[in-house]
């Protein structure tokens, strides 16, 4: 069985500066993120100063439209700020160009979304062998073992060579989580992971986090559950794309 260590730094070839942060995984100084559309121009973000430390287990909640989805996606570099610093891992996210930004996220960066996003036509394995190919981290030879062994971690082994649409939505999500993991990432970002699933599923996928943030594995969850982000370790608060709230829940 290949063992996962969830402390692994992951390995990075691009030129992005790095910085010194005492420990905090997540830096945003000043973040603004600004989009123009037809109807004018809308902030999404404004000024944003943000610090997550490594192991920590954050939720962000908000009302629709506060900034939640914009901040989850500037962090990963989906989206890019239009002005201010995203610094993550000690790479200064926001001085990438858009070929570094990808090499960096596919290595470093989990992602879990609301929809699952798995490929239809690969089974679960394949799902996660997919994500392990485009990584690059993780030695040829020891890939299939490594996808089977994060199936199991997140209960899944079983349906290791079932296409996603024989799958519960639950099933799916977890799968999803696992396929996360495939580069054991620095950071685990999560928008609305429990937002598609029956009452049921969403406590085994939230259990499933506990469990990784246990482990120490740095988790960022978007989600509109008050009662879910009571149970992060601690919750960020947006209101028109500002911070107007932080506390620590335990």
């Amino acid at each position: 069985m290949l063992e996962v260590n969830l402390h692994q730094k992951a390995s990075y070839s691009g030129d992005g500066q790095k910085e010194e942060f005492n420990g905090r995984l997540v830096n945003l100084h000043q973040v603004v993120k600004t989009y123009q559309s037809s109807a004018g121009k809308f902030t999404a973000l404004q000024g944003i100063d943000m610090q997550v430390e490594s192991g920590a287990f954050v939720s962000i909640i908000g009302k629709s439209g506060s900034g939640k989805s914009t901040l989850i996606n500037v962090i990963t570099g989906i989206d890019r700020p239009t002005s201010g610093e995203v610094i993550v891992d000690h790479i200064q996210v926001h001085s990438l160009n858009e070929e570094q930004i990808a090499i960096w996220r596919g290595r470093s960066i989990g992602v879990i979304f609301q929809f699952f996003q798995l490929l239809p036509t690969l089974t679960a394995a394949e799902n996660i062998l997919l994500a392990m190919d485009y990584g690059g981290q993780i030695p040829p030879a020891g890939r299939p073992e490594r996808a089977l062994y994060l199936l199991e971690l997140v209960g899944m082994a079983d349906q290791a060579h079932r296409l996603p649409n024989s799958l519960s939505g639950g099933q799916q999500q977890c799968v999803a989580i696992a396929r996360a993991l495939a580069n054991d990432p620095v950071l685990l970002t999560a928008d609305e992971p429990t937002g598609n699933l029956d009452s049921k599923s969403a406590k085994m996928v939230f259990h499933l986090f506990e469990t990784l943030a246990q482990a120490g594995k740095t988790i960022l969850m978007v989600t509109h559950d008050n009662d879910l982000a009571a149970r992060a370790q601690r919750t960020i608060r947006l209101a028109d794309g500002r911070i107007v709230d932080e506390f620590t829940n335990r």
